[in-house]
């Protein structure tokens, strides 16, 4: 469940549904408790704004002759990208934006209700001959535009990105946030207020923010008055801001009061009727408290659902997910007034005996040079198994770069666990949550600092006599796969596993989807003048110093990591005699949304970690091969050096080295 909404005893949400292909669902609660389905298949809510998309719905009030009040709901359907509106009671959603030259070149996100209830504001992303435009338009909910494209008003244009348009209470003010390549939205962003009027809007200015300020959300208090988040003083804290002068910090704190802005429309503070606010606060894992603007006090929500996300509240209703360790993630109404918590809908059908969930630990373990390196460490867990000894773990490298490891309820960690494996999921510099400061550790420093990190974690967990020095492994996902790959350069782990990660810089830089096209720039450093960096922080320039096996896991349709990237690594570590696995998967993007894929890859990896570890899985073996993959005449010509072959690396437990079975390129279709 994500991006619940709120309009009085009703809540409506996004709901993921693995075993539908991945399809995502719109579902409202009633008054009286009743959950219903909106949407049935095909229909799936998403937008592909930003390739990372985020809140695709919005519920917008409707009036009948009789003038009374009836809720629809505009989404944004993932297979055309349109806006639709579903009216209640209607047995089909009407299109409100119009058909796209091509499959997905007009899409939408962070949707909000103009001031006259009529029309809706949202981020526009517009795809024409390999370029991208984004602006800020009004779409009228009549639904005109969808037949006549000019009553899509343009309200703004001319920076690379736009989020959170919001009109003031009188209609008279657009407050939206604005960013410009190379920059990303927690690097430097601008808060820009501007006249609404009829001709549009006119008189804009930079009320807050800049190169070096990330500033998210602001939320209207009055027709004169916004809230926002700021990470000037080096963490996201609230200020109070006027149409002129300065913003005041509400509550000075080092800690942060919003989530990374990796997808548009999330929301971690909202206004109440009353002038309070109801905030999330935190590290990684957040917590909700309401606070008076009036006795300036914070005052903390007594829960055990210790991970919050996804707040929202219509100024007296206030709904999120909210999870815990062992508390799958839950749909939730917060009473402001008693603070206190009711689960309204759970996630989970069939609950996990806690017995064999991990209960994480937060760390703080000693990096190289005295750095500090966050972890939280999940240890084996299964009631019906003990054993003496250090363990096998696998560092998790977190995608992003700059993202985080959370604390909430994480059945593929459990997965791990149960079955004797440790894990250990490292915030290595770069992560958020942590303040401004931690995050530059990255700068020009990624494929390094983040290596290092997650080396040092294993070493650490080796030192303390948890984890077995043989059999350590690294997996990552996206900017993970990239820490992992590079990770097994050195001599610390067995293995290695690739979530649709990155290899190649150079090539990610050409290929790569616009949102990430000059992240780059701030990670490794401006081109040309940091080409060799590019080059030695590069998987694929560094295979001939990896000699351990590597799996590699790859979606098809994946506009971020391309493909190329991992059957040129599988080519590379052909070249050396390096025994590898590449799963590729039809259908699939940079994450894994079918259930077939999942489990497929979970399966997999189970599997790879056994035929290295040396025991026996619950799952059919993973046969490894240094035969070259078949070549796709997509994938460009490289030309890796190949220095002197290292001795066949098969260890005794059964992982097959060099049988050139037909597992060298596994296509897996999604169920």
């Amino acid at each position: 469940m994500a991006y619940p909404s709120v309009l009085g005893d009703e809540v409506w949400w996004e709901e993921y549904r693995p075993a539908e292909e991945g399809r995502t669902t719109l579902v409202r609660r009633d008054a009286d408790g009743t959950v219903r389905d909106l949407l049935p298949a095909p229909w799936s809510v998403g937008t592909r704004v930003h390739e990372y998309g985020g809140r695709s719905h919005l519920p917008v009030p409707r009036r009948d002759d009789k003038a009374i009040a009836r809720v629809g709901v505009v989404f944004a359907n993932s297979e055309d990208q349109r806006l639709y509106l579903l009216e209640r009671g209607a047995r089909e959603p009407v299109p409100l934006t119009p058909e796209p030259a091509s499959p997905g070149a007009l899409r939408y996100a962070d949707p909000a209700l103009g001031a006259d209830g009529k029309h809706l504001l949202c981020v526009r992303e517009q795809h024409v001959d390999g370029t991208v435009r984004r602006s800020i338009v009004t779409v009228p909910l009549s639904g005109r535009g969808a037949h006549d494209p000019s009553a899509i008003r343009e309200l703004v244009s001319g920076a690379h990105f736009y989020a959170s348009p919001t009109v003031s209470p009188d209609g008279t003010h657009l407050a939206y946030v604005r960013w410009n390549h190379p920059r990303m939205p927690w690097d430097g962003t601008e808060l820009r207020v501007g006249d609404l009027t009829e001709n549009g809007l006119i008189g804009e200015y930079t009320l807050k923010g800049g190169v070096d300020e990330s500033v998210l959300a602001p939320v209207w208090a009055n027709d004169s008055t916004l809230y926002l988040a700021s990470d000037w003083p080096g963490f996201w804290n609230l200020y109070q801001a006027g149409l002129k002068g300065q913003a005041i910090a509400l509550y000075p704190a080092e800690e942060e009061f919003h989530s990374p802005p990796w997808r548009l429309g999330d929301r971690c503070f909202r206004l109440l009727e009353d002038g309070r606010i109801v905030t999330l606060h935190g590290d990684t894992a957040m917590r909700p408290s309401v606070y008076d603007p009036d006795t300036l006090d914070l005052e903390p929500v007594t829960t055990e659902l210790t991970s919050w996300s996804h707040l929202d509240s219509d100024g007296t209703s206030v709904v999120a997910i909210a999870a815990s360790a062992d508390t799958a993630g839950c749909l939730v109404r917060l009473d402001p007034d008693r603070r206190t918590v009711e689960v309204l809908v759970r996630g989970a059908e069939e609950p996990v005996d806690p017995a064999y969930l991990p209960v994480p630990r937060q760390e703080t373990l000693p990096g190289r040079y005295g750095a500090t390196v966050h972890a939280n460490v999940y240890p084996p867990t299964n009631p019906e198994v003990s054993s003496d000894g250090p363990a096998p773990y696998v560092v998790w490298a977190h995608g992003g770069p700059v993202g985080q490891a959370t604390r909430s309820l994480d059945l593929v960690k459990a997965y791990f666990t149960s079955r004797g494996i440790g894990v250990v999921d490292v915030d290595y510099g770069g992560s958020t949550g942590y303040g401004r400061s931690y995050r530059k550790r990255l700068h020009k420093q990624w494929g390094a600092v983040d290596v290092e990190d997650c080396t040092a974690a294993a070493r650490a967990l080796v030192d303390r006599g948890l984890a077995d020095p043989e059999r350590l492994a690294i997996r990552g996902p996206s900017a993970g796969g990239l820490t992992a790959l590079l990770a097994l350069t050195g001599d610390t782990f067995a293995c290695g596993v690739s979530y649709f990660g990155v290899a190649d810089l150079l090539g990610l830089v050409k290929t790569t989807h616009d949102f990430e096209s000059r992240f780059t720039d701030t990670l490794v450093g401006t081109l040309p003048g940091f080409v060799e960096t590019y080059r030695e922080r590069s998987p694929i320039n560094r295979i001939s110093e990896i000699g351990v096996p590597v799996l590699l896991l790859q979606g098809l349709e994946d506009k971020v990591v391309t493909p190329d990237q991992a059957s040129r690594m599988a080519a590379g570590l052909s070249r050396r005699q390096v025994p590898y696995a590449l799963l590729e998967f039809e259908g699939e993007a940079h994450g894994f949304r079918s259930e077939g894929a999942r489990v497929r890859s979970l399966e997999a990896e189970l599997a790879f970690y056994a035929g290295v570890f040396g025991f026996a899985p619950d799952v059919a073996p993973l046969e490894l091969t240094t035969e070259p993959p078949e070549p796709r005449a997509e994938d460009p010509e490289i030309d890796i050096p190949v220095a002197e072959q290292l001795p066949e690396v098969t260890p005794e437990s059964g992982v097959t080295a060099g049988t050139g079975e037909p597992v060298v390129r596994e296509h897996t279709e999604p169920s």
